[in-house]
C-alpha cells in the first residue's frame, strides 16, 4: 500500500512538472527577433565596420557577444521566484536611481549625452536598467498602497514624485525617449492599479505643459520637432537623417530590395544598426519585412498582456502588474522606434526591443522576457497545484 502512494505521488509530481512548462510560443517568439536582429545588425553594420575598425563583421562580434551574455543573464533570471522581486522592489529602485546619480559624475559621453558607465570593454546604460527597476517597484507599490491609491490623491502622487526623480535623472543626460517610456508605462500602471480618472486628467496636462515647456528650452529638441515636421526643409541639416530614413523606406516598397542590397547603409544613413535599423530593414526586406516583424512584436506583447491579465485573475497581483508593464514596455518602445523611422514621430534615440544593435538594452530585455516567462511558469505551477489538490484520492 506504501508503495502504491509513493508511486502515485511520483507519477503526479511528473505530470505536474510536464503541465508546468514555459511558455513555448513566448520563447520562440523572443528568439526570432533576436535572430532577426542579428542578420539586420549584420547586414546594416558592414560599412561602419570598415570604416571604423576595418573589419567589416566588428559590430556583428560585438552583437554575438551581447546575444549571448543576455541569453546567459536570461536563464540566470528565469530561474528565480517572482517574490524576490515583490520584496526587494525599493532595492532595486534606490540601486537604479544610484547608477543614474553615477553615470552623471563619471559617465561617458557620446553626441552631448552621457548616458554610459564604461566596464571595461563594455559600456553599460542605467537608463534601461532604471525602466525595468522603476516598473518593478511600482508593480510592488501597487500592491502595497492599493487602497490609498484608488481612495485618495496621496497614493497618485506618491507614485508621481517617483516618477519625477528617475525623469529629472534622466533629462540631465539628457535622454528624453526613455522618460517618455517611463511616463507613459508608469501612467498605465497607475490606470490599470485603479486610481482615479480625474487624477489621469490632471497629469495628462500638466505632462503636456512640461513637455512644451522642455522643448521650448531645448534648443536640440526644438530642432527635432522642427526637422519632424518639415524634413525635407533642411535635408542636409536637422532634416538630414529623417530623410535618409524616410528614403530607405520608399526604396523598400511591397518586397524590398533583398537581403544586403541596402544602399542607405552604405554612411547615407546615421546609426544604421542601432536606432534605425528598421529603417533597413524596410529597405531590404520590403513591406512585407515590415509586416512580418511588427506582427512578431505585436504577439509578444500581446503575450505578455495574456500573461498580466490571468495572473490577476488569480489574485497573483504583482506578478500580474510587472507582466502589463512589460507589455506596454514594449509595445511603446517599438511603437516610438518605428514611428520615428518612418517618420512619424519625433526621433528618440529608442532601441527596437530584441532586434537592435545595444548590449545593454539587449541584455534588459531579455530578462523582462525571462521574468514573463517565469510569471507564466508560476501560474501554470499554481494551476496544476490546485487541480492536483481538489482531485480526490
Amino acid at each position: 500500500m506504501e508503495f502504491l502512494t509513493r508511486t502515485k505521488a511520483y507519477l503526479l509530481g511528473a505530470e505536474e512538472q510536464r503541465a508546468a512548462v514555459y511558455d513555448r510560443q513566448l520563447l520562440l517568439l523572443a528568439i526570432i527577433l533576436m535572430m532577426v536582429g542579428l542578420v539586420m545588425v549584420a547586414s546594416a553594420s558592414l560599412p561602419e565596420g570598415i570604416a571604423l575598425g576595418d573589419d567589416p563583421f566588428m559590430f556583428v562580434k560585438k552583437h554575438l557577444v551581447f546575444l549571448s551574455v543576455s541569453l546567459c543573464a536570461a536563464i540566470c533570471v528565469l530561474n528565480v521566484p517572482i517574490v524576490f522581486y515583490e520584496r526587494n522592489s525599493v532595492r532595486f529602485l534606490f540601486v537604479a536611481i544610484a547608477l543614474l546619480i553615477v553615470v552623471l559624475v563619471i559617465g561617458r559621453t557620446v553626441n552631448g549625452s552621457t548616458r554610459w558607465l564604461s566596464l571595461g570593454p563594455l559600456n553599460m546604460q542605467p537608463a534601461e536598467f532604471a525602466k525595468f527597476s522603476l516598473f518593478i517597484y511600482f508593480s510592488g507599490y501597487l500592491v502595497r498602497q492599493k487602497s490609498l491609491l484608488q481612495e485618495s490623491y496621496k497614493g497618485f502622487v506618491n507614485g508621481l514624485l517617483v516618477i519625477a526623480v528617475i525623469s529629472t535623472l534622466l533629462l540631465f543626460q539628457p535622454d528624453f525617449g526613455s522618460v517618455m517610456v517611463i511616463l507613459t508605462t508608469s501612467v498605465a500602471l497607475l490606470f490599470i492599479g485603479g486610481a482615479k480618472l480625474v487624477h489621469f486628467m490632471a497629469l495628462c496636462v500638466v505632462a503636456i505643459l512640461l513637455g512644451v515647456l522642455a522643448v521650448i528650452l531645448s534648443p536640440y529638441r526644438m530642432r527635432r520637432i522642427t526637422s519632424f515636421l518639415d524634413p525635407w526643409d533642411d535635408p542636409f541639416g536637422s532634416g538630414y537623417q529623417l530623410t535618409q530614413s524616410l528614403m530607405a523606406f520608399g526604396r523598400g516598397s511591397f518586397s524590398g530590395e533583398g537581403l544586403g542590397n541596402s544602399i542607405q547603409k552604405l554612411e547615407y544613413l546615421p546609426e544604421a544598426h542601432t536606432d534605425f535599423v528598421f529603417a533597413i530593414l524596410a529597405e531590404e526586406l520590403g513591406f512585407v519585412g515590415v509586416f512580418i516583424v511588427l506582427m512578431l512584436q505585436m504577439l509578444l506583447v500581446f503575450k505578455a498582456l495574456q500573461i498580466g491579465r490571468r495572473s490577476l485573475e488569480t489574485d497573483q497581483f504583482f506578478a500580474g502588474f510587472l507582466a502589463i508593464s512589460i507589455g506596454v514596455w514594449f509595445c511603446f518602445q517599438t511603437l516610438v522606434n518605428v514611428g520615428a523611422a518612418s517618420g512619424l514621430l519625433p526621433t528618440k534615440g529608442l532601441t527596437l526591443p530584441l532586434v537592435s544593435y545595444g548590449g545593454s538594452s539587449l541584455l534588459i530585455m531579455s530578462c523582462a522576457v525571462a521574468v514573463l516567462l517565469r510569471i507564466d511558469y508560476e501560474y501554470r505551477a499554481q494551476k496544476v497545484s490546485m487541480s492536483n489538490s481538489t482531485t480526490p484520492s
